[in-house]
């Protein structure tokens, strides 16, 4: 068995491919599986796989139904211990990354890098906690594009659903870490870039974004949600207390600690 395999999928996304191609395959490290899933492009995309077969493990061309759908091809292909999905036209931080991480990718479930994020001509670094709570993973959840993930569990947990359409990947990892308990470590160092571009970033996706989500929450924790609205209502009261004109002239008269 590999140690991991790297999947890639594209529809029509030529320029992207080529970039996230590239930074794979000129890695100094190169003892991984390669995965292309193509869509069915007819921009010269499969064109362009072909040309570098010699560099892919596996790659395949043809109609699929969606992201979800195109990821679930890759996995079931994948020969390796971990997964990373790193999907048309993001790429690998530098040509190095993988020779100085490979030996860390091991034993645990879950293993998620920092993000290079691109918006425009704009570049940041997002940074991952190192403990993934519900109260976090309801709101945000772990970079595809830097996080290796055991392919085992997707024998336990399932694949990607595919009646999703943007938060297939989010809904992976919240069930993974706050339903079956999978175990996972923060590596703090930057994996990968991704371009804020994609169909979640869509700012007209934020709504099925929130739908698809709610609907999740709903079917699968909702003894939890209870309890993450006392929460934030708990938090907001601390928040305005905190900010009360009269609470902080008593904290400087000393008749109350700060809190």
């Amino acid at each position: 068995m590999n140690k991991f395999s790297i999947i890639t999928i594209n529809y029509n996304n030529l320029e992207g491919l080529q970039r996230t191609v590239e930074s794979v395959v000129n890695q100094t490290w190169q003892e991984f599986e390669y995965i292309v899933i193509d869509g069915g492009s007819t921009d010269g995309s499969a064109e362009y796989i072909e040309s570098q077969s010699e560099h892919i493990e596996y790659w395949v061309s043809e109609p699929d139904k969606g992201i979800y759908n195109a990821m679930n091809k890759g996995i079931a292909k994948a020969s390796g211990e971990y997964l990373l999905f790193l999907n048309s036209g993001d790429h690998l931080y530098d040509l190095k990354v993988l020779e100085q991480n490979y030996n860390k990718i091991t034993e645990q479930d879950i293993i998620y890098y920092n993000l290079n994020v691109v918006d425009g001509n704009n570049a940041s670094i997002k940074e991952y906690p190192h403990k993934l709570p519900f109260s976090y993973l309801i709101n945000d959840t772990l970079p595809h594009p830097a996080t290796f993930i055991k392919s085992s569990l997707f024998c336990i947990i399932g694949m990607y659903d595919e009646n999703l359409k943007i938060v297939s990947d989010w809904k992976f990892f919240i069930e993974s870490i706050c339903k079956y308990n999978s175990t996972y470590l923060k590596i703090d160092m930057t994996l990968s870039t991704f371009y804020l571009d994609g169909l979640s970033s869509n700012f007209q996706n934020k709504e099925i974004i929130f739908r698809e989500k709610q609907e999740v929450l709903r079917l699968n924790f909702s003894s939890y949600l209870v309890d993450i609205s006392q929460l934030n209502e708990s938090k907001n009261t601390l928040s305005n207390l905190r900010k009360s004109r009269k609470i902080n002239l008593l904290v400087k008269l000393g008749l109350i600690k700060k809190f």
